[in-house]
């Protein structure tokens, strides 16, 4: 990974997401006024107290003080570091983020990313020209795939052979080094170096940019394994990654839901058949990661299994990772096939219009759990009731706090015939942000200082109407002036800067705490009146400095006979000083 990422890309990206959209698809969000409200998600609350502000891009919790940008909110929900929370925004507003020349930061990547896009074109190419190809042709059209789904998922043929990418992309150092690292080369006990994948159908693996990170491949014999994935790399890892994502938001930017799915196969039938929106999690059972990154696409989930024993143990699998993750707005649900099918051969039997009927009928994650731990309980007696109280207990505390939990207690209750109340059920932390402490925000003192910065954090657009007013407060020595002189130059400059933008050139600064708090303070001012407010403040700084100075030049004349430019600054600084006494006007 190359240098710093240009601050210019930074702005740009803050102006291209709108962070309710963002906050909106992790958090509950309900209008209030011209705002945005839900309860914290980093503290425990009953009323909401967080805001979010589409104008200002920021978001505040009046409770326990949190703020910030959307970079600010993906660095304290998702628990991401700078630059992995700007590579999200970039993913979300489909952009690729730019690298400063200079200093690297770690190995580069690109060259490996710039080798999987050529193997992916490469195994394209075979697929239409090699001889050997045409067994893999006769596969996928005998199982209806067109050259439209072939082409939007990039489905490729490894030729037979040990040394094909070899003879391609060549046999120096360097290139035996970059497919060794991305997995298209394996080595055997003895050294030798040979192609990982050899007469298979190849599917290529996409991270959500669209990039291929790893390939899966499939066999056109009786050969084991069926199935053979890229291994761990740099660039790919199994139980992160997920199959057929980027081809779904290519397909449809707002999913309503995904269907998680088991193969390669089934998503791209599927796919052929008008269902866009299915994944898989790569022959894995699906991890908290996976789940999470499909829930930041996506509020509902559908799994889909088989109808056999092993479809069901691999459902409960997915439901013990998914209770951790459900929080209020999500949804997840259950669809087991008919013994002996899968969702390729289902859908080619029934058709889109009955498969997705199904889909409306798979069943909700409370039925499925309660369904599965009652299973054998004779619910009649006490002490079946009792026994479905200790399997639920462990599963339900697992849940966040919030209105699920609540129905899910209620619905444990019910079943087993006791108050709600008398559960004794509490919630230990789950995974996602920390609770904050609750921080009282006391009144500070409102210095013409603090107010001219607030007022301009919170609205960018007045920089211009103070472009033609004195200077002088620039000489002013206080701490926080030259914060101010800095925020009108860079506003003259860049006059488009949001409050976001503006707040996040001094991410780096001792001043970003500062100007999160200023960017939410409630300043009394009356509405459309923060123009005149500013311009005030600024020429309340002016009169200090003035002051300042008229002190220094007249401890100066009482020592000593003072110049000629003194004299005349000294006699206008005194007729300013008569001017304002004269006016009303005193210096605060």
């Amino acid at each position: 990974m190359a240098g710093k990422i240009p601050r210019a890309f930074i702005d740009d990206l803050l102006s291209r997401v709108d962070i309710v959209d963002l906050i909106g698809s992790r958090v509950p969000l309900k209008k209030a006024g011209k705002d945005f409200q839900a309860r914290c998600p980093f503290h425990d609350e009953k009323t909401p107290s967080f805001t979010v502000s589409r104008d200002k891009q920021f978001y505040h919790c009046f409770g326990c003080g949190a703020h910030g940008t959307a970079i600010g909110f993906l660095m304290d929900y998702d628990h991401l570091g700078f630059v992995d929370a700007i590579e999200t925004l970039a993913q979300h507003a489909g952009l690729e983020v730019p690298r400063e020349a200079g200093a690297r930061q770690g190995p580069d990547s690109r060259p490996l990313y710039e080798l999987m896009a050529s193997a992916q074109g490469y195994f394209q190419e075979q697929l239409r020209r090699h001889p050997a190809a045409r067994r893999a042709g006769d596969y996928l059209k005998q199982r209806g795939l067109s050259g439209e789904i072939a082409n939007t998922y990039a489905i490729g043929y490894a030729p037979p052979g040990w040394d094909n990418l070899l003879k391609r992309f060549g046999s120096d150092p360097e290139t035996i080094k970059r497919l060794s690292l991305t997995g298209l080369l394996a080595e055997n006990e003895t050294g030798r170096r040979y192609d990982r994948f050899r007469d298979r159908i190849m599917f290529p693996i996409r991270d959500p940019r669209g990039r291929t990170i790893g390939f899966g491949g499939r066999v056109l014999d009786d050969s084991k394994p069926k199935y053979l994935n890229s291994p761990e790399t740099p660039l790919f890892h199994k139980g992160r990654e997920i199959y057929g994502l980027f081809e779904a938001r290519q397909a449809e930017r707002q999913l309503a839901r995904l269907l998680v799915t088991e193969g390669y196969m089934d998503v791209i039938a599927l796919a052929q058949f008008g269902i866009r929106y299915a994944v898989a999690t790569l022959g894995t059972a699906a991890t908290g990661d996976h789940l999470e990154r499909l829930f930041r696409t996506t509020p509902e989930l559908v799994f889909c299994f088989d109808g056999d024993q092993a479809g069901r143990d691999a459902a409960w699998k997915a439901l013990e990772h998914t209770l951790p993750l459900m929080r209020e707005g999500r949804e997840a649900r259950f669809l087991f096939l008919p013994q002996g099918e899968d969702p390729d051969s289902l859908i080619r039997r029934e058709g889109q219009v009955a498969f997705e009927q199904r889909l409306e009928q798979a069943r909700p994650l409370s039925r499925f759990l309660f369904d599965k731990l009652a299973e054998g309980l004779d619910m009649a007696s006490d002490e079946g009731r009792a026994r479905l109280f200790e399997l639920a207990r462990p599963r339900l505390q697992r849940l966040p706090e919030g209105v699920f939990r609540e129905m899910m207690l209620q619905r444990l209750a019910h079943l087993i015939e006791l108050p709600r109340e008398r559960l004794g059920v509490t919630v230990a932390p789950g995974p996602g942000p920390a609770p904050r402490p609750r921080r009282p925000q006391g009144p500070q003192r409102m210095t013409p200082l603090r107010l001219a910065i607030g007022l301009l954090v919170q609205n960018p657009g007045l920089a211009e109407s103070c472009r033609a007013l004195p200077q002088d407060w620039r000489r002013l020595v206080t701490p926080g002036i030259d914060l101010l002189a800095q925020i009108l130059d860079l506003l003259w400059i860049e006059p488009n800067l949001t409050t976001a933008a503006l707040i996040e050139r001094w991410r780096e600064s001792a001043h970003f705490s500062a100007l999160n708090r200023l960017a939410v303070y409630p300043f009394q001012v009356p509405e459309g009146g923060e123009e005149i407010e500013l311009r005030g403040a600024i020429a309340r700084l002016t009169e200090q400095q003035q002051e300042s100075e008229l002190e220094q030049l007249l401890a100066k004349a009482q020592s000593a006979p003072i110049s000629g430019p003194d004299k005349q600054r000294l006699i206008e600084l005194l007729a300013a000083r008569s001017e304002r006494r004269g006016n009303g006007d005193s210096v605060s």
